[in-house]
């Protein structure tokens, strides 16, 4: 988990400046009806919003725990992050990180193989789950920023 929690720890610290780097036309921009980088970020804060509740869920609700599934173009859409501040965007973002890093780092080693069922007959430990989302998370920064460089 510390290699997760540095690497978020860093994300927190590094993602808003590089954020700001971009003019509001390149990131609002939408290429071929696709999300906007901003868009893309919202979906991320939807994504830690989701990935939150679980992983505080997953520590006292019955094993395996069972992983629902989010409609993530609706959420984004409902959302409506192409069109509200990009601080509160990033802000938002930030904040809800921050508290992801208190709750994994607050983890028993013991509660990290709990299992759980992701669909299609799929298992993941809940350490997988973390790495997943972590995972996903930079699969995403890498289509805002172009890189993983980050």
């Amino acid at each position: 988990m510390e290699k997760i929690i540095k690497r978020l720890n860093y994300l927190i610290e590094v993602l808003p400046r590089r954020v700001n780097q971009f003019s509001e036309e390149e990131f609002t921009a939408k290429p071929n009806g696709k999300w906007s980088k901003k868009e893309i970020l919202g979906h991320l804060c939807d994504s830690a919003t989701n990935n939150h509740h679980r992983f505080i869920r997953i520590q006292f609700e019955e094993q395996p725990f069972v992983v629902v599934p989010y409609k993530q173009n609706d959420w984004v859409s409902i959302q409506d992050y192409q069109n509200i501040p990009s601080d509160e965007v990033i802000g938002l973002w930030a904040a809800i990180n921050k508290q992801i890093v208190r709750v994994i780092s607050n983890i028993s080693e013991e509660k990290l193989s709990y299992q759980c069922d992701v669909g299609d007959n799929k298992f993941f430990s809940f350490s997988e789950l973390i790495q997943d989302y972590l995972r996903h998370t930079d699969h995403h920064l890498i289509q805002i920023f172009g890189t993983s460089e980050l």
